[in-house]
């Protein structure tokens, strides 16, 4: 494939990029991440959900990761903040009858004080003291989060040396922070994993998705970086960075 033909491929790649909820099926078979953390993050949220429990998912996306809990739907709520999602939780989630509220995670939430057994966060923004405020007494936070040094070698790669977005982002400063604010920290865990790209359109849709990671990032202005990458994908067969995961069990006293 000659040059003109590869910087045709990442424009339409640039110009398409675009998800419903949190959906990277465009993508799908053309990269692999987070495929082999060494817990599921699902899977630990059902350990601890009763069939009784009144649950908050926040920063919900579409609500995919909600549904897949399978909870009674008259004792879950949500929230999501991002415009888009929005119409899409509203038209999939209120039919069944969810409570969803459109709302920031790093906002107050619009919910009563001590209304919920379990919240969930799965990559989104939380406010510990409304944490604590809408948790009923022994109620339960649990979390996945992105850490500081997810995608640091693509960025580098596509763009060039950043700052780091979010420096704090680490297990042991946000485990502390809850224990401070009388919580108990019933597990935790984290780790970093490869992230591999097998096209270089992949990751220029990748990188214009999560755009707080590659800020004002386009094919045009970081063409020479995209030759570069597709050097280092001839030579390589994948183009490789590192994600960067956490979470933790938090239980309110």
């Amino acid at each position: 494939m000659n040059k003109q033909m590869l910087v045709d491929n990442w424009l339409h790649e640039q110009e398409i990029a675009y998800i419903k909820g949190w959906d990277f099926s465009h993508i799908r078979n053309r990269y692999t991440e987070e495929d082999d953390l060494p817990w599921d993050f699902g899977k630990i949220i059902n350990t601890y959900l009763r069939d009784t429990d009144c649950l908050l998912d926040m920063e919900t996306g579409g609500g995919e990761f909600l549904l897949s809990f399978n909870h009674s739907p008259n004792l879950c709520a949500a929230i999501e903040g991002y415009e888009p999602n929005i119409k899409i939780c509203e038209d999939r989630l209120l039919p069944l009858g969810i409570d969803f509220k459109p709302a920031d995670g790093g906002d107050k939430l619009p919910f009563d004080d001590e209304y919920f057994d379990v919240v969930t966060n799965r990559h989104g923004k939380y406010e510990i003291n409304e944490l604590k405020r809408v948790l009923k007494k022994g109620g339960l936070f649990l979390t996945q989060q992105v850490g500081a040094e997810n995608d640091r070698e693509l960025v580098n790669l596509l763009i060039g040396d950043l700052d780091c977005p979010f420096p704090e982002a680490y297990l042991k400063f946000a485990v502390q922070e809850f224990k401070e604010n009388g919580f108990e920290i019933l597990e935790e865990g984290e780790s970093f994993n490869p992230i591999k790209f097998y096209d270089v359109g992949a990751l220029v849709w990748f990188a214009r998705i999560i755009d707080w990671e590659f800020p004002n990032f386009s094919v045009e202005k970081y063409q020479n970086n995209l030759f570069k990458a597709q050097e280092l994908l001839e030579k390589e067969g994948a183009i490789e960075g590192k994600i960067h995961r956490y979470y933790f069990v938090a239980k309110k006293k």
